[in-house]
């Protein structure tokens, strides 16, 4: 029922019983929070948000106190700023003070409310806390000197992804964020989505950077570097520049990453096209050969290492293809290395992707061969940027240039791999190819878009009904898992599985303020290329079966079944 309240000495509506908050902000009266998240119940924990509230002695967290008819609310009082203020300053008292050398300084939620509220001085002096950085996981650094307490990662960990693998430890003033025993990432349960750092809003959480080895290897003459690039990096990476959101900077960043020196530049969807051929194989050999079944895709690491540590008996459910980031890095150290004449130790391949899990993934020691690995550095979209401002290039003044054979063609089933349900529809496209010999009547299959944490749909293909479900965000996977598990599902052949909400667009390792509505923009522009682009089915991409026909042989055989696809084992972990 909607209501009417005051606020600022304006009138307007709101909904009775939702939060203050929420009522703001559709009136576009901004309020400044560092705890709040957004589809979750409020905590109240951080106090930045606090209003008053005629009739209320004390002030009220506006993201937790709720609307009733005729209310009257001041925002910005003298009262409300001076509680702003002191939380801030108290929140600095014990803060380190090395924001030149954070990796947020300038992206930092604090440092812009100490801006915001004018904070020029140090009023109150606390003892800082010398915690030593956790640097022991793959993907994430832990600093704990820098944590606010605002819990942000906490209810993200537990209540998005399911996984809990970190959480409030100790007690009193020596209350701080850590893993089970407070010991180090690399043996707890985190699965290296970095969902915590996006959410963090200082530099407590950070991505572990490669960004030294990839300049230092450019720099390396006996080197011969290549760069290859996710689909979700060129509609994302652009913000980091000012540029509108969800723009396609494809063209830009090859010539950018070309002006910084690498050799080749390749496009991680060329490989997405791949992986569907040895995924829609693997996946029509299972249903005809009564293979385990539902499959799960397997792209997405962060989604694997929650397998193999939560639902070990699920491993034969997963594809055994590698993901796209690291089937080309395998053809990059055999076929483009013979091709080429490198010595595979000395070619050094790098990866851009929207993920920090991929680190974590190109450091399993299953995946690569004598001696070398098949990727050798990983940087996410935010390294990306450091790199093009560190080598001084001006992405806008470039000249759009084209990838590099022979991995340079894709289809736009491999660009939508991007987004939640994009595996999932080139698969059926292909899917359809394979089991019928012809091509599915309409390529857009809706009942698999959007941003729902579940979507199903039934497909008939020649006579047979297929059940597929699409899922991103870990916690709706352990529902979907669970009920699997418990026999009250049997309708599914093909799952495709997402670490982050909403899929790669929306990775660990994006651009930090990730809201929904950018989220929903990214994914957007991915489509929009689908609908415009003339291949956009994997099977027809040529350059992959020139590949296959000069080095693979065919899909899901000996060779291909040797180089793309892979093992996964049980891990224990601390929970």
């Amino acid at each position: 029922m909607s209501v009417t309240i005051n606020v600022n000495g304006r009138e307007i509506t709101a909904e009775k019983g939702e939060v203050l908050l929420t009522s703001l902000r559709r009136s576009g009266i901004h309020v400044p929070t560092l705890c709040n998240i957004d589809g979750l119940a409020p905590s109240g924990s951080c106090r930045i948000c606090v209003v008053e509230v005629e009739g209320q002695r004390a002030l009220v967290p506006s993201c937790a106190f709720p609307i009733f008819d005729g209310m009257k609310v001041q925002t910005n009082s003298q009262r409300v700023l001076q509680a702003r203020k002191a939380i801030i300053e108290l929140l600095l008292a014990d803060h380190p003070d090395d924001c030149f050398y954070c990796e947020r300084n300038g992206n930092c939620q604090l440092q812009s409310l100490a801006e915001q509220y004018c904070v020029r001085s140090r009023r109150y002096a606390g003892m800082k806390n010398s915690y030593l950085p956790d640097s022991s996981g793959e993907s994430i650094i832990r600093d704990a000197n820098k944590c606010i307490k605002c819990g942000k990662c906490v209810r993200v960990c537990e209540e998005i992804q399911g996984v809990a693998c970190i959480d409030f430890i100790n007690r009193g003033s020596h209350v701080t964020v850590g893993t089970a025993f407070d010991q180090g990432l690399n043996i707890s349960s985190c699965v290296n989505c970095g969902q915590c750092v996006v959410a963090c809003p200082t530099g407590a959480l950070i991505g572990k950077s490669h960004l030294n080895r990839v300049v230092n290897a450019i720099n390396n003459p006996e080197m011969h570097v290549v760069i290859q690039h996710a689909p979700a990096v060129s509609i994302s990476v652009g913000e980091e520049f000012g540029l509108p959101i969800g723009l396609d900077v494809i063209g830009l960043m090859h010539a950018a990453l070309r002006r910084i020196g690498f050799n080749s530049v390749f496009d991680t969807s060329f490989s997405a096209d791949l992986t569907i051929m040895e995924e829609g194989t693997e996946l029509v050999n299972r249903i005809q050969n009564g293979g385990v079944l539902p499959m799960f895709t397997s792209c997405s690491p962060g989604w694997i290492k929650f397998v193999e540590t939560f639902f070990p008996g699920n491993i034969p459910n997963l594809s055994t293809c590698k993901s796209p980031q690291q089937m080309l890095g395998a053809v990059i150290k055999t076929f483009y290395a013979e091709r080429k004449g490198i010595d595979p130790k000395k070619l050094f391949s790098v990866s851009v992707m929207p993920c920090t899990a991929k680190k974590f993934e190109a450091s399993r020691p299953e995946l690569g061969r004598d001696g070398y690995k098949d990727i050798d550095a990983v940087l996410t979209t935010r390294e990306l940027a450091q790199l093009i401002r560190m080598f001084g290039v001006d992405l806008t003044s470039l000249e759009p240039e084209t990838a590099d054979t022979p991995f340079g063609e894709r289809s736009t089933a491999g660009k939508i791999f991007g987004t939640s349900g994009g595996v999932m529809e080139a698969a059926i496209r292909s899917a359809h190819y394979l089991l019928t010999g012809t091509e599915l009547a309409d390529l857009t299959v809706e009942a698999v878009r959007g941003m729902e944490g579940v979507k199903e749909a039934k497909l008939n293909i020649n006579g047979m009904t297929v059940g597929v479900a699409v899922v991103n965000g870990l916690g709706n996977a352990r529902k979907l898992l669970e009920s699997i598990n418990a026999g009250e599902r049997n309708d599914l052949h093909f799952i495709e599985v997402m670490t982050c909400p909403g899929g790669c667009v929306n990775g660990g390792g994006q651009p930090y303020n990730t809201s929904r509505d950018r989220v929903i923009a990214r994914a957007t522009a991915l489509y929009s290329l689908d609908a415009t682009e003339s291949l956009r089915v994997s099977h027809q991409n040529q350059e992959v079966h020139q590949l296959y026909q000069e080095y693979l042989g065919e899909p899901n055989g000996e060779k291909s079944h040797h180089l793309l696809h892979t093992h996964y084992h049980q891990r224990e972990a601390l929970v």
